[in-house]
């Protein structure tokens, strides 16, 4: 996989636009002069939390002695159920939390951008060519600035695209996202039963 498609692929997982409308409900409560400085911060927050998963993916993955093969299965089909979502949206369910105050790491760093998906992803990531820590460090920071900037501009966004033009773009993603799930799968199969020749 290429830095490009794997920065591609992370800001699907990410769902920016997805996130959008979440964001603006949780920060109802936050003061308008501040929800700038707030977004930046919780942004900021899910950025270490990635890094951090890129470098210490290995590690964790060899003291729970979870196999490649396992982790791009698992993968695959957590990035399908994510996909899924996207494609048929509906009540956000536990996802769509309000806070009383000013969100503080949960729920907007930690799971609308670091959820568990983007977190498996940066694993996958990591223990499938752990040589290639710096183009995986590059990915991730480059999915990172392109979600940084829609949440940032989310209000903006809201109001130009509406909630039809919203949904609509993340429909369109999680078909991309689909059809990388079903391959991520495939491979973790193909990496468990190889073919014999």
């Amino acid at each position: 996989m290429s830095t490009f498609s794997a920065a591609l692929l992370l800001f699907f997982v990410m769902d920016p636009l997805g996130n959008v409308p979440l964001f603006l409900s949780a920060l109802k409560a936050v003061d308008p002069a501040r929800r700038t400085w707030v977004v930046a911060r919780e942004l900021l927050v899910a950025y270490g939390l990635l890094v951090a998963f890129l470098f210490v993916g290995r590690p964790l993955l060899d003291t729970l002695h979870i196999s490649e093969p396992a982790l791009t299965l698992a993968g695959g089909i957590v990035l399908f159920l994510i996909a899924l979502r996207m494609v048929f949206p509906g009540v956000h369910g536990a996802l769509a939390e309000e806070s009383d105050g000013e969100p503080f790491i949960v729920p907007l760093a930690i799971p609308y951008v670091a959820g568990p998906s983007a977190l498996a992803t940066v694993l996958l990531l990591a223990s499938s060519q752990p040589e290639r820590h710096v183009d995986w460090f590059l990915a991730i920071s480059g999915a990172w600035v392109a979600t940084a900037a829609i949440l940032l501009c989310g209000a903006g966004l809201a109001r130009v695209l509406g909630a039809r033009g919203l949904t609509a773009v993340e429909r369109l993603m999680g078909m991309v996202l689909v059809a990388s799930a079903v391959q991520m799968a495939l491979d973790g199969l193909a990496k468990a039963f190889p073919a014999r020749g």
